[in-house]
């Protein structure tokens, strides 16, 4: 988790959509958890790959053995746009919104206005507990938002509590 600091800036993929008098509060990516799937494809794909490479090279068949392992070199594409995709996926709270920032190509920006929020709450699964992320689902008076699930954030205890207390701030200690 990076909890970011007055003097500090977002990438220039996220800081093109805050507005000048937004105070970045939390900046993170989404958990590297979101590759689990592509990672799972490749390391199959390499098996597979090799397994059907020692069929076809006893029989010959040199055609088919190309076939194999320019469809593994597809895989291994599609793995690394991916990972690219995910090095450009972040999660901001500022002082007023929050944002997820997805794509590579086609850019979208989800919003939330903190003043919008009415409930918010976290979810973990079996893999998420063990893997340190959840998702935030978060609720707003009757609308249907841009910005309703968050899935695969890390660190979920901790910006839960840090985005709640921005969402619903306590008392300044006036027993009135």
């Amino acid at each position: 988790m990076r909890l970011v600091t007055h003097g500090d800036s977002a990438p220039s993929s996220v800081n093109r959509y805050l507005l000048p008098h937004e105070q970045q509060v939390i900046m993170v990516r989404r958990h590297p958890a979101v590759l689990l799937r592509p990672v799972g494809e490749i390391l199959g794909g390499l098996i597979l790959a090799i397994i059907l490479s020692k069929f076809l090279s006893d029989n010959g068949a040199s055609q088919a053995l190309a076939i194999v392992w320019w469809a593994w070199l597809l895989l291994l594409v599609r793995f690394v746009w991916k990972v690219a995709e995910w090095s450009v996926d972040y999660f901001v709270v500022t002082s007023q919104r929050m944002l997820l920032t997805t794509g590579l190509i086609t850019r979208k920006v989800a919003m939330m206005p903190l003043s919008k929020v009415t409930d918010m709450s976290f979810q973990r699964s079996l893999l998420g507990r063990m893997l340190g992320y959840g998702e935030f689902v978060m609720e707003s008076a009757g609308q249907d938002q841009a910005l309703r699930t968050v899935p695969h954030i890390p660190y979920p205890e901790t910006l839960y509590l840090e985005v709640c207390q921005m969402i619903f701030p306590g008392k300044d200690g006036d027993d009135d």
